[in-house]
């Protein structure tokens, strides 16, 4: 690594992967959860669940917003010379950082269907779908601006890119790195034409 390099780990993808992993494990619990007719029965969990969903992916995409915007509006370019973290590398960071997380809320929330089925689960999938959403905000915003935002991943510590110990956001051009505005892949044609190689010093800039 060049003198004064440092690396930097795509922020959407951050958000992404937490509102994929919430959503699928939250998914597969409510279903799991339906196999029980619990305390309220399977019609009041499904009812209560849609409800716990929707203020879940509300309070999801809502939280830590304002925190969110501050940062964009203080976000600096990156210096000339940083390691751009694939996407693979992002969500592999994130996943080990909370996997065993991700197991308790899944047996939480199928422990939970005893008493309403399908609930639990159903809130966890409202979380993860609140996520996602957020990562939509943010990939529409790079559009927009043509710039990607990035975070330092040992200020993120491969969890939330606006935890509370994080010191700022950064930006690179729209080609920067492998992963699309708003953390998905880039389409194959993407890949194949803008692709930079791995674990390699880059210009940001670029």
């Amino acid at each position: 690594m060049a003198r004064g390099a440092y690396a930097l780990a795509r922020v959407a993808v951050y958000v992404r992967t937490a509102g994929t992993a919430l959503w699928w494990t939250g998914a597969v619990a409510a279903g799991a959860g339906l196999a029980f007719p619990g305390l309220t029965g399977r019609r009041i969990g499904v009812l209560g669940g849609a409800a716990l969903f929707l203020v879940a992916a509300a309070t999801a995409f809502l939280a830590r917003r304002r925190r969110c915007t501050g940062m964009i509006g203080a976000a600096s370019a990156a210096g000339k010379w940083v390691v751009l973290h694939d996407r693979a590398v992002t969500v592999r960071a994130w996943l080990r950082t909370r996997r065993w997380w991700l197991v308790a809320a899944f047996a939480a929330a199928v422990g939970s269907s005893w008493a309403v089925p399908a609930a639990g689960g159903m809130l966890l999938a409202g979380a993860g779908a609140g996520l996602w959403a957020k990562a939509v905000w943010l990939g529409r915003w790079e559009r927009r601006h043509e710039k990607l935002l990035w975070v330092r991943p040992e200020w993120a510590a491969g969890r939330s890119p606006a935890r509370k110990g994080v010191r700022g956001w950064m930006t690179t051009g729209p080609l920067a790195g492998d992963a699309a505005p708003g953390g998905a892949r880039r389409r194959p044609a993407a890949v194949a034409r803008e692709r930079r190689p791995r674990a390699r010093v880059t210009a940001a800039a670029r």
